[in-house]
């Protein structure tokens, strides 16, 4: 069940603090979880990985990597209302998402010392590099006259309640897609520096290394749990996380489309690539993965993205509240339908794939 704590109401922010957006399904959320369940986490079945993954979280090796340059320097002064807007988005949700990671990286290690060493302090490994990520994106925000106050975020941010498992699934997920956005990204302006508008992208080949021994750690926290992958109920779960991931990507490309075009990139095919190469290296992981070769795939995951735009535009007009409610259902009605029309596409049997002998 989830639940959700909402703190007290906001306070006026300080001149250049930039207000968060207002929270919806696509905003990066905050959440807590059951502490006492993972500190009795019994975590035999990868004893080697986990060791492996902590060694690698020990070496820092981007210790020294983000550090701010001369290339900085009026280095948004070219950029058009639109392009700098498209940034701004960019930078904000990014900066959310890293942050809110630290946040729930950070309190697991506090609870976990003392109880659970190995995992207390990868924990405080990953809010070390959460929140190197989070100060990095944020002096980036500086450079548009804007900041945003993460102690403010901390105290006024909802957070929510998500079960140990469901951690599990969704950040693993979250630190592979991420892998794959940030590098993607870094692959095309590589090919096309023409079009690398701002120098935050040089550091995104080293940045994505963070993602990927992130989501390793987690990787190996699954595998540890039979019940994750290794049951029906594990299978249709796994199925479900991967779904929600993809689903919420898509929704967000499409409406920085924006974004991705001031950098010489096409929306759609970005989507796809990065969906098609998480979904691959889920299958180290998940018992299931998704088909996204079947051709519904990808069409139904835009028809969701349509359906989202046309919500955000009737939230935005001038009707009365009762006739934007009504106009909303039919939008509301496709993204369900075509959810559930995902979810039952016939899945790829990871397990039977990890078994073959190549």
């Amino acid at each position: 069940m989830v639940t959700a704590f909402t703190p007290p109401e906001a306070t006026t922010l300080r001149p250049g603090i930039k207000a968060p957006v207002k929270e919806t399904l696509l905003t990066p959320r905050f959440y807590t979880t059951d502490f006492e369940a993972i500190a009795n986490m019994v975590l035999d079945l990868q004893d080697e990985e986990i060791a492996a993954a902590l060694e690698e979280l020990r070496a820092d090796y981007n210790r020294h990597h983000f550090v701010r340059d001369e290339n900085f320097d009026s280095a948004i002064d070219h950029l058009d209302k639109k392009t700098r807007a498209a940034f701004i988005d960019f930078l904000e949700r990014s900066c959310t998402s890293e942050f809110s990671g630290f946040l729930l990286f950070k309190e697991l290690s506090r609870k976990l010392k003392g109880r659970s060493p190995v995992l207390a302090e990868a924990f405080g490994l990953l809010a070390r590099d959460e929140a190197r990520h989070a100060g990095f994106i944020n002096k980036a925000m500086v450079d548009f006259g804007l900041s945003l106050d993460l102690g403010y975020l901390t105290k006024q941010r909802t957070y929510t309640f998500f079960p140990p498992e469901w951690v599990i699934y969704s950040v693993y997920l979250s630190e592979k897609i991420g892998y794959w956005r940030y590098i993607l990204v870094f692959r095309h302006l590589e090919q096309h520096p023409e079009h690398n508008l701002y120098p935050l992208f040089n550091y995104f080949e080293n940045w994505c290394q963070d993602e990927n021994r992130h989501g390793d750690f987690f990787k190996a926290l699954l595998r540890s749990q039979p019940k994750m992958w290794d049951t029906w109920q594990g299978r249709l779960w796994g199925r479900f996380f991967l779904l929600t991931v993809f689903a919420t990507h898509t929704m967000t490309v499409f409406e920085r489309a924006d974004f991705y075009e001031a950098l010489g990139m096409d929306a759609k095919q970005y989507n796809i690539d990065v969906i098609r190469n998480t979904n691959t290296t889920t299958a180290r992981a998940f018992a299931e993965i998704m088909d996204t070769d079947n051709p519904k795939f990808f069409e139904l995951l835009e028809d969701c993205s349509q359906a989202n735009e046309k919500l955000a535009e009737i939230t935005l007009g001038d009707r009365p509240y009762l006739v934007k409610l009504l106009l909303k259902i039919p939008q509301i009605a496709t993204i369900i339908w075509s959810l559930l029309r995902l979810y039952f596409l016939k899945p790829i049997d990871a397990e039977a794939l990890r078994s073959e002998v190549h």
